[in-house]
């Protein structure tokens, strides 16, 4: 992939607080993956989906249990890419629950 500079604009603005010349894909994969699927638009998820294949975000996915996405966030990738029911639904309870927690303290 080539590097952050030459990439289009709507994906470089997400990293607004980076160095574009101190990121690259090699080195800053998860960052660039989880920024866009947390925060991109459809402009960008669609550039990220023609750069990593589904399967590549699936495992990602997987892998992180869904790395700072919200519980709406991980419904559609659940649909989006087959992701097993039962283990969004884990992701899912485990982000209402943090979120209860850090306002009751309970």
């Amino acid at each position: 992939m080539e590097h952050i500079d030459s990439w289009p604009d709507f994906v470089r603005r997400l990293f607004w607080e980076y160095d574009l010349a101190d990121l690259s894909w090699e080195e800053d994969r998860n960052l660039i993956i989880r920024r866009i699927l947390c925060e991109g638009n459809h402009r960008a998820i669609r550039w990220l989906r023609e750069n990593v294949s589904d399967a590549g975000l699936r495992h990602w996915l997987l892998e992180r249990s869904g790395d700072h996405l919200s519980p709406r966030q991980l419904r559609f990738w659940e649909l989006m890419l087959d992701l097993p029911s039962d283990q969004v639904d884990s992701w899912v309870e485990q982000r209402r629950r943090s979120i209860w927690h850090s306002r009751t303290g309970a």
